[in-house]
């Protein structure tokens, strides 16, 4: 299918085949092979035509490989099962013996837990700073440039955009006109719209818009996604992938409105970095930076995230939790890989993962993105739960065989994986409790929690309580220096509040892994009371000034 030609008709040694560009050397000869004809005839269709034939024809086997896998692979290797056998025995072992040791002493087994709280917490924070810090000189988006300015628009390469929306027919209009200004050639990209079959508004807002004359001339594919389960964005991705022709490939979300540059950029990226490189992710941002709380601590975020540890990540040649959209691949190489995990609730972090494992690396380039913030608590949660529950899927897959894990991504890899990835969702769950510990005694005064911390407790504790939270509101101003995001700055301080909302959306996360696994958490989109998108970009061209 990715050959653009395939056969319909075999009859009396003459082969029919259809096909969307004009006699394709390489599905020639694997079709002549294959059927040895005597005459080839060939018709002609659309990219449009084409896939609603190979949809018809090929239905059952594009099913299965978006459920199994571009490239299938085994289902342990997937989110299909929540906890592996060996798993759920260790789990349960590891219960019996905290049981147990309360029975046995309460008290020993309760510091003996306190202290790996404590040590973990230090450990993660540490971490983080050690990432920030070689973030902050990074340079490689340095070489990037310099071959942006020297492209060649007659030599780039084709360039499939795969956008999955479900239930987005607000922002349609403003992701179609975004997705237009990119600074592409129309003839070398192909923007395939992913509906879903159940949902008609959108579908039908997207064929209205499709029929404004300024867009006829861009290459935008509307792909009908059949209603099965699970009904996942990564499922719809592969989807999308199997009709994808480009030699490169983006996903953007619905509410997306990525710089003009970015594709370029991309292409500049590939291009210098070796074959080992599979993908390079974008920074993301918010264009409603500045509607409300929740809105500013997600510019913060974010800014912190893709400005600093992505970047350390990617300097250490660590695994990178990508984002779930601007990820740009080399399409071939994420056929290999099998493309999405359509069980898993992150599919990006997981793909970032695999593709470390078997070798590859993935950069950073230094264009953003802008997405709109989530600006209400209950849609944030949805979706940061949705998020959370997926980096817990992803860290449960591939702790199923932890010494293989350390074989195959080192000791650094592991460790990085597991402080990231696992060790993100245990201080979210551990959070409240801490807090409340300390409230109650800053409250009480009483004695009843002191034997909780003896001094090599206690010394760890304190360090966590003063140095480690001044760090974690830290890591939050670096972004406001950077970007000159000056207003944010009393929200950097605000932090703890912020964290008590991850807890609640952790503790959500930690109940549908057991209850729904798959299900995926709809964000509601189209939300934003401001655009100040114009704003945005005005800061970041004059950051590129100084």
């Amino acid at each position: 299918m990715n050959m653009e030609t395939f056969p319909i008709k075999f009859k009396d040694g003459e082969l029919t085949l259809v096909s969307t560009v004009p006699y394709l050397m390489e599905a020639l000869l694997i079709y002549k092979e294959i059927f040895r004809p005597k005459k080839i005839k060939y018709v002609w269709t659309d990219k449009r035509v084409f896939d609603e034939l190979v949809k018809k024809v090929y239905d059952e086997q594009i099913r299965e490989k978006t459920l199994e896998g571009i490239s299938p692979r085994p289902e342990e290797e997937t989110a299909y099962s929540v906890f592996s056998r060996t798993q759920a025995l260790v789990f349960g072992l590891m219960l019996l013996t905290v049981v147990y040791g309360l029975y046995l002493n309460a008290l020993k087994t309760l510091v003996i837990t306190n202290l790996f709280i404590q040590i973990l917490y230090v450990s993660f924070i540490g971490y983080k700073l050690f990432l920030s810090f070689f973030g902050e000189f990074d340079t490689s988006g340095e070489n990037v440039k310099d071959e942006f300015k020297n492209l060649n628009n007659g030599e780039l390469p084709f360039y499939t955009i795969l956008v999955p929306v479900y239930k987005e027919k607000e922002v349609i209009q403003q992701l179609l006109r975004g997705l237009s200004k990119l600074d592409y050639p129309k003839d070398r990209m192909e923007i395939l719209i992913l509906l879903e079959e159940d949902d008609k508004e959108t579908i039908e807002s997207v064929e209205k818009t499709l029929k404004n004359p300024a867009l006829k001339e861009y290459n935008f594919i509307p792909i009908v996604v059949p209603n099965y389960q699970p009904k996942t964005k990564p499922k719809a991705c592969n989807y999308g992938l199997i009709f994808s022709r480009g030699k490169y490939l983006v996903i953007y979300d619905a509410e997306d409105i990525p710089e003009p540059n970015q594709l370029k950029l991309s292409v500049s990226a590939f291009k210098i970095f070796p074959e080992k490189y599979i993908c390079f992710q974008a920074h993301l941002n918010y264009y409603n930076t500045s509607q409300n709380f929740l809105t500013k601590m997600f510019t913060l975020e974010y800014s912190y995230w893709f400005d600093y540890m992505l970047p350390g990540l990617s300097k250490f040649n660590l695994p990178i939790p990508l984002g779930g959209t601007s990820n740009h691949f080399r399409t071939e190489k994420l056929f290999e890989l099998g493309g999405w995990d359509p069980y898993n609730t992150t599919e990006d972090a997981d793909l970032g993962m695999r593709a470390y494992l078997n070798g590859y690396k993935i950069g950073v380039i230094d264009s953003t993105t802008y997405e709109e913030a989530n600006s209400k608590i209950g849609n944030w949660i949805r979706q940061r739960s949705r998020w959370i529950k997926g980096y817990m899927q992803t860290w449960l897959v591939y702790m199923r065989e932890p010494t293989k894990l350390i074989k195959n991504s080192g000791f650094k890899g592991f460790l990085s994986f597991n402080m990231l990835v696992g060790g993100t969702s245990f201080i979210f769950l551990v959070n409240p409790i801490l807090w409340l510990i300390f409230i109650y005694w800053l409250i009480t005064r009483t004695e009843l929690i002191r034997p909780l911390f003896p001094p090599e407790v206690y010394y760890i504790a304190l360090i966590n309580l003063t140095l480690g939270n001044f760090l974690a509101i830290y890591l939050n101003l670096l972004p406001i220096f950077k970007r000159r995001l000056y207003t944010l700055l009393p929200y950097a301080f605000l932090n703890p509040v912020y964290w008590i909302l991850h807890s609640i959306a952790a503790y959500k996360a930690l109940w549908q892994l057991f209850t729904k696994p798959y299900y995926w958490e709809k964000t509601q989109h189209g939300l934003s009371k401001a655009n100040n998108l114009e704003e945005n970009l005005k800061l970041e061209e004059n950051l590129q000034k100084a």
